[in-house]
């Protein structure tokens, strides 16, 4: 994401969507009620009859609504904001919808930035030029494949296959084999061009085969290959690799790596006391100045006591990280109140709540 203004009298903000990352971050940061400005098409209903007629159907303007509706399309990498027209060149008062997309800009005015706004914002500024990173688990028959970039993660594809054991016949059992080592190689090979680094997992020796078979398809993938050790394959494995730390010098800069290795870490942490866990503990862990880290789900980001919490914690210096809630660190999360801190020292709240 990158700032082009910021005007402190009016609140004013206009911004350009760098990253599929940044579109997540947009759809959070953007909230009802407020001035929404983009580029966008609209019927002109002032056109000439002698204009074209693809004049008279479409005209790229500028418009500012006031959004009623702001909705993330991941899937098809779009935030849809919605609301009556206040600015423009034709149709003040009716409805439109703004659609962003990567490499868009457009303005939103806000009489102030919360704790958690602030946290958003300077997240995408400094996650500019996001690498895609290629992570695979694998193992025989059970194989998954995803790209991360930024917060992004992307299904690359889930290879199942049952495969012949032991008992069969060894030439049928070794061709089969084979062929899935192949379609396995194919699908990395595919991703090698655009990818910054390929990260390989999984148990046994199976990881070394789809290694190997990637080199001889494309060479050039020796430089960004990463072979490692996991206890399980497909999507399992691949949540066991982002939140183990394992491969962190090869996913630092995956932001959805990070969020994974800090719920890890909290919850390690849960059975001492250098965490709190919950509205009212990490209240008061932050009102103490004990936090250091404060985790908190995106959906809780307009709740007045989250807010409340993340402006007092950035005020004291901890550091505030939004936690996506339909990913598995999200979810553990949710299971321990949605909001927590992994804290600077040893402490005990008044009251535990565990």
């Amino acid at each position: 994401m990158r700032l082009l203004h910021q005007d402190p009298a009016t609140g004013l903000l206009r911004l350009r969507i760098e990253t599929p990352s940044d579109l997540w971050r947009v759809a959070r940061l953007l909230r009802t009620g407020e001035k929404v400005g983009a580029s966008t098409t609209r019927r002109d209903p002032e056109a000439p009859e002698d204009a074209p007629a693809a004049q008279r159907d479409r005209r790229r303007i500028w418009l500012v609504l006031r959004a009623e509706q702001v909705e993330f399309h991941g899937f098809s990498h779009h935030v849809r904001v919605t609301g009556p027209i206040l600015e423009g060149p034709f149709d003040i008062g009716r409805h439109h919808t703004l659609d962003l997309a990567e490499g868009e800009e457009f303005t939103v005015q806000k009489e102030s930035l919360s704790g958690g706004e602030r946290s958003l914002l300077e997240e995408g500024l400094e996650s500019r030029g996001e690498p895609t990173l290629v992570v695979a688990a694998v193992d025989w028959g059970d194989s998954a494949v995803v790209r991360l970039r930024g917060r992004a993660i992307d299904p690359v594809a889930e290879l199942k296959r049952t495969l012949p054991g032991k008992r069969y016949a060894s030439s049928s059992r070794e061709k089969e084999r084979g062929q899935y080592v192949e379609e396995v190689a194919t699908v990395l090979r595919a991703e090698v061009p655009n990818a910054a680094a390929v990260v390989i997992v999984g148990p046994g020796f199976f990881k070394e085969q789809v290694a190997h078979r990637l080199l001889e398809l494309a060479p050039e993938s020796k430089a960004k290959t990463r072979v490692l050790p996991a206890s399980e394959a497909g999507r399992a494995g691949i949540e066991e690799l982002l939140r183990s730390g394992r491969a962190s010098e090869v996913l630092r800069s995956s932001v959805a790596a990070e969020e994974a290795a800090l719920v890890e870490s909290l919850v390690a942490e849960l059975g001492g006391h250098r965490a709190s866990v919950g509205p009212r503990e990490t209240a008061e862990a932050v009102d103490a100045g004990a936090a250091e880290t404060i985790l908190v789900l995106d959906t809780l980001l307009t709740d007045p006591e989250a807010a409340r919490i993340l402006d007092v914690a950035r005020a004291a210096r901890a550091r505030v990280f939004i936690v996506r809630e339909d990913g598995e660190p999200g979810r553990r999360l949710r299971g321990i109140g949605g909001i927590a801190a992994r804290l600077r020292y040893e402490w005990r709240p008044s009251a535990p709540g565990r």
